[in-house]
């Protein structure tokens, strides 16, 4: 697989267009996404960026009149060949989404439940992958004494990681971000942004975030989106204080978004 900053490509891109019926969301997409980076899109509302993100684990599949053409391969193997096995797929490429989501159980069941799925049964291996994930998502100090208390009783930036622990479970390669705080306060902010970082010593990150000084901060590489199509990508530095194209700088300085 190509090399790009010393990083194997994870995600690769080729011409890629997606529609909704007859309408054009996406047109002639074309990234290469290393493993263990973090890969943010930004770019202003309706411009693509979460349809783009959703059909790296086929998520738009959900969808009715949807068409996808081009290519889109992970780890090598073209993701929208009919042998793909989606439920694998979306086991491997886990997605968080921008208002937390925890199922309306104990924190302990919501962490169990994809490796439940996956046929472990056995209460100490349960509990230790529970352990392992709350650890790696930063929440296990703040829970250890309550996993019988309901997920949704927790605060709007711990029940983010408790989602974060809950997609670990299922021990995915990439995990796909979808404006993770926008509907969190700054504090959450900070932790779920410290974590991001940790996590992609271990996973491949792509999110999606309307925050540039978000992205900005945790991000590797950037692709601007407009209109369906990606204006410019590069790395975040690069990106941000010397972008290429006027309609980066002028989406970057605040002239429009």
């Amino acid at each position: 697989m190509i090399e790009k900053n010393n990083h194997k490509i994870k995600i690769n891109v080729d011409q890629l267009a997606f529609y909704y019926g007859e309408t054009q969301a996406l047109n002639d997409i074309s990234l290469k996404i290393p493993e263990h980076e973090i890969f943010a899109l930004i770019g202003p509302s309706g411009c693509g960026k979460s349809t783009f993100l959703r059909t790296l684990n086929r998520m738009n599949d959900l969808i009715h009149k949807t068409k996808v053409e081009g290519k889109i391969e992970i780890g090598g193997q073209d993701i929208y060949n009919p042998m793909v096995d989606v439920v694998q797929l979306r086991k491997s490429v886990g997605m968080v989404f921008q208002k937390p989501n925890p199922f309306p159980s104990s924190i302990f069941d919501n962490v169990a439940y994809g490796p439940r799925a996956n046929g472990i049964k056995d209460r100490k291996t349960l509990s230790m992958i529970v352990e392992k994930c709350l650890r790696q998502a930063a929440l296990w100090d703040e829970v250890k004494d309550r996993l019988d208390t309901l997920g949704t009783s927790l605060s709007g930036g711990q029940q983010q990681r408790l989602c974060i622990a809950r997609v670990l479970a299922v021990e995915p390669d990439i995990i796909l971000m979808d404006e993770p705080t926008s509907a969190l306060d700054p504090l959450a902010t900070v932790k779920i942004e410290g974590l991001i970082t940790e996590l992609k010593k271990g996973y491949t990150i792509v999110i999606v975030t309307h925050n540039m000084e978000q992205a900005a901060r945790v991000s590797d590489q950037t692709a601007f989106f407009l209109n369906g199509v990606v204006v410019e990508v590069g790395t975040t530095d690069q990106l941000f204080t010397n972008p290429e194209k006027k309609e980066t700088e002028d989406y970057i300085t605040g002239k429009f978004g």
